[in-house]
């Protein structure tokens, strides 16, 4: 398993608008094989930062099938127009200790 990890910036006064954007977009990437979890987190350190932590079965699960479905386009459309910057996005695998995402 790997983790997609999107490091978001918005406009922070937006921040209420955006969550309640992603909540309605969860079931977007749930619908989809290949994703294992979801979780939205807050950067405390920064106002208007975000990290987005997806698990996918694999980085083509994420990267080949799910960035051509529909349901990827329904999210950008979604989530895109609170982005003050491009998403930055690595994958990451565990190496030491348990991760889990509900």
């Amino acid at each position: 398993m790997v983790f997609e990890i999107a490091r978001l910036t918005i406009d922070p006064p937006r921040a209420a608008e955006f969550e309640a954007a992603v909540a309605q977009a969860e079931s977007l990437f749930r619908a989809d094989a290949g994703c294992t979890g979801f979780a939205l987190q807050r950067v405390e350190e920064e106002a208007g930062g975000y990290q987005l932590v997806v698990g996918w079965t694999s980085i083509a699960a994420h990267n080949d099938v799910f960035r051509a479905t529909q349901n990827f386009q329904d999210w950008r459309a979604l989530a895109g127009p609170f982005f003050t910057e491009p998403p930055q996005v690595i994958h990451t695998s565990t190496v030491i200790g348990t991760v889990s995402i509900a």
